[in-house]
């Protein structure tokens, strides 16, 4: 009777806590970003049960690996919805796979997805009855403006490579219409396939059109990372421009910082001076002893706890009440809670009272299209790290 008693008691205390979906591209072109960004999910879950838990229970993370593949999306936020029965999801991060998930699985499901980084224009008119979400600015905006910055750095003239995924040909295609309209001169714009060995075929009609700098849309892990190698190595181009893809500590490693020193690139970053990314970078680094400073850690850990906050709004794991919660959490009004602030908003929460999260990587108020308006930096080598030199909100 005792055991049984025992057995029935720690069957109640599981069923009391809630899983939550983190859909990430843990394998793929850009796994170097992942291990900074796995530790920033996983301080938001920490913080939420040390500071009282999440609804009536504890939060348990489940990660689900997209592999970087459109199908390995699909599979695997199949797995959380269907087998994990998440209420909520964080991710995925490439652009190519938040899409592919939520279009085949999330969103017939029913269920909400909050990207830290998926930034490509095609999401803000998907049919995803008010499902689909993101907490960086649409590459349309990021496009305009790097095609500023490379006009100010007095690029007149610029040869153009872009991926052929979701990613590469939103902001290409972006960039491309507004350095032109800005006065530039694209001189060879090249669209290239993912995973190919070698682009000399491609780099060799880029070089062949002059231009001032290269203009490289795609990640270091896969094609972005040889495009500028085999550039270099074959004497090809000097001076790149990337975007946020470009902009892992990987490239760095393998090119060497002198043969990048004259480049520079873009990326989603937070507003100058913000007291919440302070805040984040402290807690972060205590924890893991390094590592806040690294590309979109930030975003990461926000939109993780945006999902947390939506269900503890939500008051149970009920999907159909994640939307409205997300959004009510995520905006004004409602009195201000920052990173680490979970036993603050779980009382606030309980009081009925209204909060508005305003993270590391700034605010954040949704449109209609579950978009965010946004900061990009702009970034040049420093050593083996980038720094960042100027924001444009």
């Amino acid at each position: 009777m005792a055991v049984a008693g025992l057995l029935a008691s720690s069957a109640a205390a599981l069923a009391e806590d809630t899983k939550v979906g983190l859909l990430m591209d843990i394998t793929g072109p850009i796994a170097s970003f992942i291990p900074p960004l796995q530790n920033a999910a996983n301080l938001a879950f920490k913080q939420v049960n040390e500071q009282g838990g999440l609804l009536d229970g504890q939060a348990v993370p489940v990660f689900g690996d997209t592999t970087g593949s459109s199908q390995g999306a699909v599979d695997a936020a199949g797995k959380l919805i269907n087998v994990e029965n998440v209420p909520i999801i964080m991710g995925a991060l490439m652009s190519g796979t938040t899409i592919s998930a939520a279009e085949a699985a999330a969103i017939p499901a029913g269920v909400v997805q909050v990207s830290p980084t998926a930034t490509s224009p095609a999401m803000t008119d998907i049919e995803d009855n008010d499902l689909l979400y993101r907490i960086v600015p649409s590459d349309n905006f990021q496009g305009k403006v790097l095609a500023k910055m490379v006009m100010d750095e007095g690029l007149k003239k610029v040869a153009v490579t872009y991926v052929n995924n979701d990613y590469g040909v939103g902001i290409g295609g972006t960039f491309v219409e507004a350095f032109k309209a800005l006065g530039g001169e694209v001189v060879a714009e090249v669209k290239h396939e993912e995973k190919k060995n070698s682009y000399r075929s491609e780099l060799a009609t880029l070089s062949k059109a002059g231009g001032d700098a290269l203009v490289v849309i795609a990640y270091a892990g896969d094609s972005g990372g040889k495009i500028v190698k085999q550039s270099i190595e074959g004497g090809l181009f000097t001076k790149f421009v990337g975007t946020d893809g470009l902009r892992d500590e990987a490239l760095i490693a393998d090119i060497g910082a002198e043969a990048l020193a004259s480049s520079f690139f873009s990326a989603p970053t937070s507003p100058a001076d913000n007291p919440n990314q302070a805040k984040l970078h402290e807690l972060y680094n205590a924890e893991y002893g390094e590592g806040a400073d690294k590309p979109f850690v930030d975003q990461t850990y926000d939109a993780t706890f945006l999902t947390l906050l939506a269900v503890e709004k939500a008051g149970s794991a009920d999907r159909a009440k994640m939307a409205e919660a997300l959004r009510a959490v995520a905006s004004a009004p409602g009195e201000k809670v920052g990173p680490g602030e979970w036993e603050k908003a779980k009382a606030l929460i309980k009081e009925g009272k209204d909060i508005d999260y305003d993270g590391a990587g700034g605010a954040y108020d949704f449109d209609e299209h579950g978009d965010v308006a946004g900061y990009i930096g702009k970034f040049v080598v420093d050593g083996d790290k980038f720094k960042q030199i100027a924001i444009v909100q």
